[in-house]
């Protein structure tokens, strides 16, 4: 086999095409600077990661916060928190500034929690986020009619409202952000667990109520303000509440179009509506002798401001 001969001397370039020359050289991309904390961004780029997180649902935050210090400290802006509260439960933003962080209200709303979990929860048996709703005024219309014209109550004492029109007027009521859930809890009559009677109760409460100091340590309690005993055959156990400031605004009346939410007649699952300014509930029932409404609120203190309402109906 020939063996290969070995070239020698120096190494000629090769011959290449002229090279084009760019008129402005290509920028590397730069990382953000690290430090002991983490990166160091600028102030123009915290706004814009500000702006990105408001993208973000809570879980996803929290995730973002955990990637870093900076991240931690970004996301325990209360701004941030602010736009997702306000976004989530689709509610316009309170005249007067919150008394808690908005990180703390909106763990409040969306972890799960509701009223029965504080007080009495061996009567509960189900519930249902119905969503949230906005009280401009501090005074409310509460009914178990939704049939229209809704008579507007005059009377001088709650009870004597609801004798006449089914109705009643409660003032003093904290403005700003309500929560209403629909909950489902056993006979409050007996004390049997093998009672199959249960209630329908419209359950709303301000969105700061379950932060509340009085809340918490069992100080504020509910007070029964009127009970409404209906003794005929009632097609549905229906509840509502009404600020009175907007009683005829245009999205309010989507309350009263029965049709667009009231389940069809052997439908028996409960159903809610709910508006910018009202919240009402309806189960249709089968054959009745008629039914017990009881209305329930809870005062910040004695004397203080309504911060939750109850409306409870049980078949007589």
């Amino acid at each position: 086999m020939p063996k290969r001969k070995q070239r020698t001397g120096a190494v000629q370039p090769l011959k290449t095409q002229k090279r084009m020359r760019r008129a402005k050289p290509i920028c590397s991309c730069t990382s953000p600077r690290f430090t002991s904390s983490g990166p160091a961004f600028t102030c123009h780029e915290q706004d814009v990661w500000t702006e990105i997180a408001k993208f973000l649902d809570g879980k996803s935050l929290v995730m973002l916060a955990a990637t870093c210090r900076w991240f931690h400290a970004l996301v325990e802006d209360g701004s941030i928190w602010r736009y997702l509260c306000l976004r989530d439960l689709q509610v316009p933003a309170p005249r007067h500034p919150a008394a808690f962080d908005w990180k703390k209200l909106y763990i409040s709303a969306f972890n799960g929690s509701h009223s029965y979990m504080f007080r009495h929860p061996e009567k509960h048996i189900d519930w249902m986020r119905i969503g949230a709703f906005f009280l401009e005024s501090s005074s409310v219309l509460l009914t178990e009619r939704l049939s229209t014209p809704l008579k507007f109550p005059k009377e001088d004492s709650i009870q004597k409202m609801l004798e006449s029109s089914g109705s009643c007027v409660l003032n003093n009521v904290k403005p700003g952000i309500w929560i209403a859930d629909l909950q489902l809890v056993r006979c409050p009559v007996c004390e049997l667990n093998t009672c199959d009677g249960t209630m329908q109760t419209l359950d709303a409460r301000h969105i700061e109520l379950f932060l509340s100091e009085g809340y918490q340590d069992g100080s504020w309690e509910y007070e029964l303000i009127g009970i409404q005993d209906v003794k005929k055959h009632v097609e549905g156990a229906s509840g509502a509440i009404f600020d009175v400031k907007h009683l005829k605004d245009s999205s309010t009346s989507a309350v009263f179009n029965l049709k667009s939410w009231v389940g069809k007649p052997n439908d028996w699952q409960p159903k809610a509506v709910i508006t910018m300014h009202a919240v009402a509930v309806n189960t249709n029932l089968q054959r009745n002798e008629g039914l017990q409404v009881k209305y329930h609120v809870m005062t910040a203190g004695a004397g203080g401001e309504v911060v939750s309402i109850r409306i409870s109906q049980q078949l007589l």
